[in-house]
């Protein structure tokens, strides 16, 4: 069966961590040893998040002054899918992975017109006084805005339109490979009317890469693993409560954290809705159960069956 597993940037790196490489790596080596025995019995495609290593070399590279203007987000994230990737393969080959394991550079081409350019939301890089705000605007022409106790930048978030080698990954798929790419939601790009493709200042949501390189490449699952163990209706409330089987119109009227859960929901949402096969959310460490319905939480369109299972008429 062919996957495609997210992994998230924080369950490779923990909330309140320092963004050491011997932490990450230590992360790494465990997400790994989940992510194994699912690699042996299946087709998988693996999508993993980069917003804390971003974050990182944002910082870096806002505060080297040997640079006429810091680097751009477009190539901060082929960065980490560099780095990423390769201790992803490397850990996946040390935990007993056999098939050969390919790292690649993934471009992912969104819409210039998309909403989310006129409205940057998405904060990134360090965090700054007012004076230092209003001090990059004027040297950059950022955006920024306020987070918690000080000001940070802020960058649009545009939705993934399609893949520029998706082509590439299904024949690698076709002959064998793992596939570890579009890190990071991949490398944001526009594509201009001769066909030209140029990096852009935006960031993608890793969850929507995922459900689009799920639905791209024919996968009959999309597994969603993070810090959590499940979604959870009404969270931070008296009224709190695991969800375990649901159904795609019943999350319609829910309400989950933006910057958090509720882009992962979405992205189940619109896998499932395009594909009829179910999506899960569950925890990195848990990845198997997760996977066969038995932990985690199973979001199916009501053309699956059997939602308890994950499995339905497939």
């Amino acid at each position: 069966m062919r996957i495609v597993v997210a992994v998230g940037g924080n369950a490779l790196l923990r909330r309140g961590e320092r963004p050491d490489a011997a932490a990450q790596l230590d992360h790494i080596r465990s997400a790994a040893i989940a992510l194994a025995p699912i690699i042996a019995d299946h087709e998988v495609i693996v999508c993993h998040g980069n917003g804390p290593q971003v974050g990182l070399l944002a910082r870096e590279s806002t505060a080297d002054t040997s640079l006429t203007r810091p680097y751009p987000l477009d190539a901060l994230v082929a960065q980490t899918q560099g780095m990423i990737g390769y201790w992803l393969s490397q850990a996946l080959r040390n935990a007993g992975v056999v098939k050969p394991i390919v790292n690649l550079t993934t471009q992912v081409c969104v819409d210039p017109d998309d909403p989310a350019f006129a409205v940057p939301t998405k904060f990134v890089g360090p965090m700054y006084t007012r004076a230092q705000a209003e001090a990059v605007v004027d040297q950059h022409g950022w955006s920024v805005a306020v987070d918690g106790s000080g000001w940070r930048r802020t960058v649009p978030s545009p939705k993934p339109v399609r893949m520029i080698e998706k082509y590439s990954i299904n024949t690698l798929l076709e002959a064998g490979s793992v596939v570890v790419c579009g890190g990071g939601g991949g490398v944001p790009v526009v594509e201009a009317a001769s066909g030209e493709l140029n990096g852009i200042e935006a960031v993608i949501d890793k969850d929507w890469t995922a459900a689009i390189m799920a639905l791209d490449c024919g996968a009959r699952r999309l597994l969603i693993l993070t810090d959590v163990p499940a979604v959870v209706d009404h969270f931070g409330t008296a009224q709190e409560i695991p969800l375990h089987n649901v159904y795609v119109d019943e999350l319609i009227t829910t309400d989950f954290a933006e910057g958090s859960m509720a882009p992962k929901i979405e992205a189940c949402c619109a896998f499932s809705s395009a594909s009829g096969y179910p999506a899960m959310i569950g925890s990195l460490d848990d990845a198997q159960n997760v996977l066969a319905g038995i932990s985690g939480t199973i979001i199916a369109d009501r053309r699956t069956e059997d939602i308890s299972s994950g499995r339905g008429r497939y």
